[in-house]
């Protein structure tokens, strides 16, 4: 049972594939897809096996690129979304839908970034503070409330 196609290829009625077996490629054999796993593997630094995908050796790392992990400069100090003045952070709360289905959810804290004039050091200090905060400034002064919260104007 053979048909001829719009291409002129006879198509056998038993044949698994709509190309020919002179045009499929050629299926790769288990041993020629490990080697050329491997290959790729190791042309990135380590060697995985593909059978149960454990790591034989660990990656290579250069002499100059050693990491120190006491040098401050590599160290870089993380946003938090916390107020450093009033020490607001965010609060788990339950969203509460119209079948009462309970998700829990994040309410975040008002942080806002702003210019603040410092007097003590006759120059502006760029904050990261809540509006709560931002309120208790214009209260109490900014000395006042950078006391009580033991943050150095100075450093900022």
């Amino acid at each position: 049972m053979a048909a001829a196609s719009a291409s002129g290829v006879l198509l056998s009625a038993h044949s698994s594939s709509s190309l020919p077996r002179s045009r499929q490629q050629p299926k790769p054999s288990s041993s020629s897809a490990l080697l050329k796993s491997n290959t790729c593997a190791s042309e990135l630094g380590f060697v995985s096996s593909q059978l149960k995908g454990i790591a034989i050796s660990a990656p290579q790392i250069h002499a100059n690129l050693s990491i120190s992990a006491a040098s401050p400069s590599l160290i870089q100090p993380v946003a938090r979304r916390i107020c450093p003045f009033t020490g607001k952070k965010s609060n788990r709360a339950n969203k509460v839908s119209f079948s009462n289905h309970k998700t829990k959810t994040l309410q975040f804290v008002n942080l806002q970034y702003k210019k603040v004039w410092w007097e003590a050091g006759k120059r502006y200090v760029k904050l990261r503070l809540s509006t709560k905060a931002l309120k208790t400034i214009e209260k109490n002064g900014l000395d006042a409330v950078a006391k009580k919260a033991g943050i150095d104007l100075r450093k900022v």
